[in-house]
């Protein structure tokens, strides 16, 4: 016979199995979603060094988290870690082989490396998934620029302006590639478009200063200078446009000429 005693025994274990089955299990999961996005928000506010550290307390307790991964590659990319970056996406891939962000992350972790061909690779890879991604088609065209295929770079810009027409770095990256194929009238029509729709453009300002210079239009290229100069100095740093901005070499010798008004 179940005693009174009993009864409230019974119900206490009851009470505590479905504690531990349902209760526990949310808290769990709330607790993970806290940590993830403690560690996005502080990849997002530029904290790069904490949000490290955050990252690598969440990938302690959840190691197999593909996205975590991926976005701890993104930030060790960030404070110069290129290679933890690469292994990482490498790491998110292999967990996640259908997911495609992390072959974007490593291909641009690859050119941080000038690993133009495991970069190409990449960038392929995701493009024969989704032909339209324009992050890919972007990216794959600084290759080819890189490697000196400007004429595959061109279409590839050209593209990812079509796929997202608010992508006005692609649009200049366009102009810039017709620049250095001798396509001026291409190049300057498209400069002037993207100047009249985003007037504090500074890339268009600055590609367009150098092939005013290059047509012997000195008061045009004096005009687009005074405004890059205001926005952002480093187009006048030849290194900064070679290595990281990455500028076809003909626009970046006649921006150079006319800061030395050669």
């Amino acid at each position: 016979m179940i005693t009174f005693k009993r009864l409230k025994v019974y119900f206490l274990l009851i009470f505590v199995f479905v504690n531990i089955f349902y209760c526990a299990p949310c808290y769990s999961l709330s607790l993970r979603e806290d940590l993830f996005n403690n560690a996005l928000d502080l990849s997002s506010d530029g904290k790069f060094n904490l949000a490290l550290k955050e990252w690598n307390r969440y990938l302690d307790s959840y190691p197999n988290d593909s996205a975590a991964l991926s976005n701890r590659g993104n930030v060790r990319l960030v404070i110069g870690d290129v290679e933890g970056s690469i292994d990482d996406q490498t790491e998110a891939i292999d967990l996640n082989p259908s997911e495609i962000d992390p072959y974007i992350n490593r291909g641009i972790a690859e050119e941080a490396l000038g690993l133009w061909s495991q970069a190409r690779k990449d960038y392929m890879f995701v493009i024969a998934q989704d032909g339209k991604n324009f992050s890919a088609l972007y990216n794959l065209a600084n290759v080819e620029g890189s490697t000196s295929q400007w004429g595959k770079a061109r279409d590839l810009f050209s593209k990812a302006a079509l796929y997202n027409p608010g992508f006005a770095m692609a649009r200049s990256s366009t102009a810039l590639a017709d620049f250095q194929l001798g396509n001026i009238d291409e190049s300057e029509k498209e400069l002037k478009k993207l100047i009249r729709r985003y007037p504090t453009f500074v890339d268009a300002r600055a590609a367009l200063t150098a092939l005013n210079w290059s047509k012997g239009e000195s008061g045009k290229a004096e005009s687009n200078w005074l405004a890059v100069t205001e926005l952002d100095p480093r187009y006048s740093d030849e290194e900064w446009l070679q290595k990281i901005r990455r500028w076809p070499p003909k626009p970046i010798k006649q921006l150079m000429n006319f800061i030395d008004l050669k």
